[in-house]
Parts: structure tokens; sequence; C-alpha cells
């Protein structure tokens, strides 16, 4: 078995819990690669526990193509994984992701389960739950690249405290202009993010759907919108400023506003790893602390 530890630099109070994953990757043989900004670390802490411990390194994604891993184990909060998605793309490698950040919808493994959920990863005593992306392309020759969000791709305005207008159509047909600070399109994975913060639904994973959702819109009767994620969407953007910003996922971009966007569903999935301490129902109460009674 061959596994990519990816994840940011890390913190001095998370260097137990890296220890703890390479002394399960230790003890169970695996063949492993560590991001390059994880390097110093698993270093010092070779140097001082694992003296006979070997791995490889990786710093893009031609690298860990090269190195193909079976899996790929995501150390960090939910951004971390956002980031893995970038080198991942379309290799179908699945994700497993150990919660070092906070809330953690998407990285729900607890730092108390990461032994447990590892045996399992060892075992073959998982599920995968594959998720759906968004893709954009433009009407300029301008070519976004990755074009693709885990979680969502966001119109917004620029340099401005002024509304936009986001004329949005729906397969061709005229749906709405919103006027508002700016739009989101969500994907399911994405309902818990920055769409749930503007209002819009909780939506299963794996539902084959996306939502609109405005950002403070002008007029209240714009509500967020639910539709099917074989729709294609095009946007035209009106704004006081001459450009507008696009933002996939925490990757910002900006654009001319003559520029028209295309969005879709992306043709890959991301793949997460899940054990049986994980599903999503769990995983809303106990994020959003759903089923207490604080009236006493």
């Amino acid at each position: 078995m061959r596994i990519a530890l990816f994840g940011r630099t890390p913190k001095a109070t998370n260097l137990p819990y890296l220890e703890l994953v390479l002394e399960k990757l230790v003890e169970e043989g695996v063949d492993f690669a560590v991001y390059h900004t994880m390097v110093g670390a698993c270093d010092e802490i070779k140097a001082e526990e694992f003296p006979e411990m070997h791995f490889s390194t990786f710093a893009d994604e031609e690298e860990l193509e090269n190195f193909d891993p079976h899996f790929l184990i995501s150390l960090g909060g939910d951004g971390t994984i956002l980031d893995a998605t970038v080198l991942i793309q379309n290799k179908d490698i699945p994700i497993l992701g150990i919660n070092m950040g906070r809330l953690g919808f998407l990285a729900n493994v607890a730092k108390s389960n990461i032994e447990t959920s590892l045996d399992a990863l060892f075992s073959g005593r998982f599920q995968l739950d594959f998720r759906s992306l968004l893709q954009i392309r433009t009407s300029c020759n301008r070519v976004v690249k990755p074009n693709f969000a885990l979680n969502e791709i966001t119109i917004a305005r620029k340099e401005t405290t002024s509304m936009i207008t986001v004329h949005t159509y729906l397969n061709g047909a005229y749906l709405n202009s919103y006027w508002a600070d700016g739009l989101i399109v969500s994907t399911p994975t994405g309902s818990t993010g920055y769409s749930l913060s503007c209002g819009g639904p909780i939506i299963m994973p794996n539902s084959e759907n996306f939502v609109l959702t405005p950002i403070a819109p002008h007029n209240l009767t714009m509500r967020p919108f639910v539709i099917s994620d074989n729709n294609t969407l095009r946007l035209r953007i009106e704004s006081r400023e001459n450009e507008f910003l696009t933002s996939l996922d925490s990757r910002i971009h900006s654009f001319d506003a003559t520029t028209e966007l295309f969005i879709q569903k992306a043709d890959f999935r991301i793949a997460l790893v899940q054990t049986e301490l994980q599903d999503f129902p769990s995983t809303l109460r106990n994020k959003l602390s759903w089923g207490l009674d604080y009236r006493n």
C-alpha cells in the first residue's frame, strides 16, 4: 500500500498526532510520501522516535502522480482537503481527512479516532463517498486553471460597496437577475460552507443537485434555489466597476465585467474515505449541536 501525507506546516500542538500517524504507517510497513510543507516536522519526529523510518516527498501534482498513491491522508481542516483536491484532480485517489483544524465537515476523523480510522483503512473496512464538483469556463480566451471547485464557485463585487447584478440563465433560459453582493453556486459538499452562512440549505452529499444562494440580496424574495446538477448555468454580470471577482473554493480570479461565465458539473468526482465511525447525520449533529436541549 502506498499513501501520500498532505497538509500545511503542522502547529506544535498537532505534532503528537502527526507522530501517531507516522507510527501507524511504520507499524503497517506502508510505503508513504510526505508533502514538502510537512517534511521538516517529519524529519524531527524521525530523528527522535523512528530513526529507521524512510519516506518519499512530493511538492506538486506531477510528483504525486509519479508516486501513484492508493490513498491520500489529509492532516488539517476542510481547507486542507480543498487544497488536496487541486493536487489530486481526476487521479482517483481517495482522501481520508484527519481533522486538525476547527469545524471539519470534510476532515471528519477526530484526533481521538486516528488509530481506529487508520486500522479500518489498512484492513479495508471503509466505504468511498463520491463527491461531485463544479467546473467553469469563460466567454473570453482566458483559461482558468484549475477550473473546478469542490465546495462552491462564488461571483462577488470588486473594489466597490455597490451591489452587482448577476443575470442568470439555466440551460439557455432566463432564470433571474440577482441584485446582491454576489452569488454562490454550491455543490452538496459546499452546502455546509459559505452557502449555509448566507442562508442556503444543507444538502445530503449524494444528492444530485446544486444550489444558487444570493449574498445579501436587495430583494428579499430572492431565496436560495436548488437545481439538478445536470444543468448548465450562464452568468452575465453588471457592475459599476470594470471587473468582478470569482472564487473557486479559496482560489480567487478577477474578470472583466464583459466576461460571461458558464458553470456546470465537472466530469470527475472526488472520493472521501468513510469508516464506520463516520456518517453525515452524525457529523451534522456533532458539528451543529443538533439534538441538544439548551433550554435549561
